[in-house]
C-alpha cells in the first residue's frame, strides 16, 4: 500500500477557486491554475507557446518534454475561461507565460514563490511544492475513475511504474472498496 504523502492537496484547495482569490496577479492565478487542471510539471508550463495552445479544440501541445518527448494534453472548460480573460490582459506573444520584458518566458522560481504564497494565504501547513499539484491531478483523476493507462498518457510518462508513484492511494478510495466475499450470499 502506498502510504499518502504531502503530494495530495485537500481537494478544497485546488478546485475551490476560493482559495485561489488570494493571487492577486491574474498571470500567477492562471499559471498554478494550468499545471494543476493539465497535470503540467512547472518547467512544461513556462515552456509553453502561444502557438501551441489550439483554444477551439481545447488542446495544448506540450513541445520536447522530460525525455524529449512531445505529448497533448486536454485543457478543462472551466481554465479555458480563465485563459480567454488572462490572454486578453496579457496578451502574450511568444510565451503563455511571459516575463517582464514580454520576451522571454516566465520563470519556473517565480511559480514556485507564488504558490507558497498561496498557500500561506490559504492556511494551509503542509510542506508543498508546485510539484504536488501535478501529483493531485494524478490522484483526483484515479479518484474519479480514470483507467490508469490514461493517466499515464496525460502525465506523459512511458512507465506505468512511474504513473503509480503520482496515483496516491486516498483513504477515501480505500473505503469505497467492497471486499468479493460481500457478493457472496450465504
Amino acid at each position: 500500500m502506498i502510504a499518502e504523502k504531502d503530494y495530495c492537496l485537500d481537494k478544497s484547495f485546488e478546485i475551490n477557486n476560493n482559495n485561489f482569490n488570494s493571487i492577486r496577479n491574474i498571470k500567477h492565478k492562471t499559471a498554478l491554475m494550468l499545471i494543476y487542471s493539465c497535470g503540467l510539471r512547472i518547467s512544461e508550463a513556462v515552456n509553453i507557446k502561444t502557438a501551441d495552445i489550439n483554444i477551439d479544440r481545447g488542446l495544448i501541445n506540450i513541445v520536447k518534454s522530460k525525455g524529449n518527448k512531445d505529448r497533448v494534453v486536454t485543457l478543462s472548460k472551466q481554465f479555458l475561461i480563465k485563459l480567454e480573460e488572462y490572454k486578453k490582459i496579457y496578451k502574450p506573444k511568444k510565451y503563455l507565460f511571459e516575463g517582464g520584458n514580454g520576451v522571454e518566458k516566465y520563470s519556473t522560481r517565480s511559480i514556485q514563490s507564488v504558490f507558497k504564497k498561496a498557500l500561506k494565504d490559504a492556511n494551509v501547513k503542509r510542506n508543498y511544492t508546485v510539484h504536488s499539484l501535478r501529483h493531485s491531478y494524478a490522484t483526483h483523476l484515479l479518484e474519479k475513475g480514470t483507467d490508469l493507462r490514461i493517466i499515464q498518457e496525460l502525465l506523459g510518462h512511458k512507465s506505468s511504474k512511474t504513473t503509480e508513484i503520482y496515483t496516491h492511494v486516498s483513504n477515501k478510495l480505500l473505503a469505497k472498496v467492497v471486499a468479493p466475499f460481500d457478493d457472496i450470499e450465504l
